[in-house]
């Protein structure tokens, strides 16, 4: 690794992104793996003369707080890569704090978003999940690899492009690291994502490939992974090859049961679609008969459980974007004539329709919804928006786009969905200024 300036910083408050706040001669630093307080040593990973602000990573703790305790994964841990002259790996940044001090920390970044950036003041406390584990590790259900020079699994450092090996993933679930995938040779794919069902079924190994043949090294890979259904998938054409098993993985939540294909989206946590979907009913409270919107609806978790409360006598309609999804999702409900699916961009299918509607759940991706969508929904004569997101920016700039039209924020729940990471979501109820709660 290239020999990089280092520093000596005194750690302030936590910033949305996995950060503290640290200043060096007027200068804002974004500093990784410290806590507020402390006395620590860094090494710069973005300092470019004429940039805003700087980056670092912490690799030697002269002072620490009280709240620091032993990484649970080496690799991710910032003072150890230090002493290799590594960067750690990234999807761990919160690991150096015990998890009561990681959801205080989550709690006070999204009190913080919230106010600036839509001028609401509220009390956040973030949520454990009833089981997690008492050391926050083996939840993943879903983990991405690079693969290395060599053909080994390695992850990347924080926005770098320096690979690290790995022997292990301990925020993933047993079914995952049973599979040993860190002992077979990749050459020739990309990467390797990996996703563990809840339903019957082996774990699903996808293969990251270019090109539109598949060589025949990759084709034989299948064989040295048992225990496995494995398949390549090619993102520029988005062709999607099965080579061992199927390409898919069944999930169960409650009496529902989804099919994901290949790369679709499902919540990573293995307790997240359950909390997630019991959070969206306890606060929309759907009756029969109500007309509910579903957008951004992915596979079908949250349709299915409304369209369990709505009953035949209401109506579901569900949108989602990716036409894999959308797919899956008219295979998880087929039968359900209350169910309307619908593949396309939510604002389009939106201002297309014009639906008249009494709720509606909204699951948007990281970036948020943003104005149109808010405007759309607005005036659509919903009187209750149940919005769960991943990202409290996004949600804190969409919930001003809600006020601007009338609306204001009524409950919300944070959860800790993702130990050890800055990541959290939260579930919020949103009403126009002169609506009573819906089914109350």
């Amino acid at each position: 690794m290239t020999q990089t300036p280092e520093l000596e910083l005194t750690i302030g408050p936590p910033a949305h992104g996995g950060h503290c706040v640290a200043r060096h001669e007027g200068r804002v630093i974004f500093v990784r793996h410290a806590l507020p307080g402390e006395v620590v040593k860094v090494r710069l990973t973005e300092y470019d003369d004429d940039a805003r602000f700087w980056r670092a990573d912490a690799t030697d703790i002269l002072r620490p707080s009280g709240d620091r305790v032993n990484h649970p994964w080496p690799l991710a841990d910032a003072v150890l890569a230090g002493t290799r002259g590594t960067r750690p790996v990234g999807g761990a940044e919160f690991g150096h704090m015990d998890l009561a001090v990681q959801r205080r920390v989550k709690a006070d970044i999204f009190e913080e978003q919230l106010a600036r950036l839509s001028k609401v003041e509220r009390s956040v406390s973030v949520e454990a999940v009833p089981d997690e584990s008492p050391d926050g590790l083996g939840w993943r259900t879903r983990v991405g690899f690079a693969v290395d020079s060599s053909g080994h699994l390695a992850m990347h450092g924080h926005r770098s492009t320096e690979l690290v090996p790995v022997a292990d993933m301990p925020l993933a679930v047993p079914a995952i690291n049973g599979l040993g995938l860190w002992n077979v040779d990749f050459t020739g794919v990309d990467a390797v994502e990996v996703a563990a069902g809840s339903g019957e079924g082996e774990p699903l190994v996808l293969l990251t490939v270019s090109g539109d043949t598949l060589s025949r090294t990759v084709r034989s890979l299948a064989e040295g992974i048992p225990g496995a259904s494995v398949a390549a998938w090619n993102p520029e054409s988005g062709s999607l090859q099965r080579l061992q098993g199927r390409t898919w993985v069944q999930e169960i939540v409650g009496e529902n049961r989804f099919r994901v294909t290949g790369e679709g989206f499902w919540q990573i946590h293995r307790s997240a679609p359950q909390v997630l979907t019991d959070a969206v009913l306890d606060g929309l409270q759907p009756e029969p008969g109500q007309r509910v919107a579903d957008l951004y609806a992915g596979a079908g978790l949250f349709t299915a459980a409304l369209a369990d409360r709505v009953g035949e006598s209401g109506m579901v309609l569900s949108v989602e974007g990716s036409p894999a999804a959308s797919k899956d999702a008219r295979r998880n409900l087929h039968g359900r004539a209350h169910v309307d699916i619908v593949q396309g961009k939510v604002e389009k299918v939106l201002r297309e329709r014009r639906p008249h509607l009494d709720a509606v759940v909204l699951d948007p991706p990281r970036a948020g919804t943003g104005r149109e969508v808010v405007r759309a929904i607005t005036g659509a004569g919903a009187k209750c928006v149940l919005y769960v997101s991943c990202d409290p920016a996004s949600f804190a700039r969409d919930v001003s786009y809600f006020a601007d039209a009338g609306w204001s924020l009524d409950t919300l729940r944070v959860f800790d969905l993702y130990p050890h990471t800055h990541h959290m979501e939260s579930v919020a109820v949103l009403r126009p200024h002169t609506a009573a709660p819906v089914g109350r």
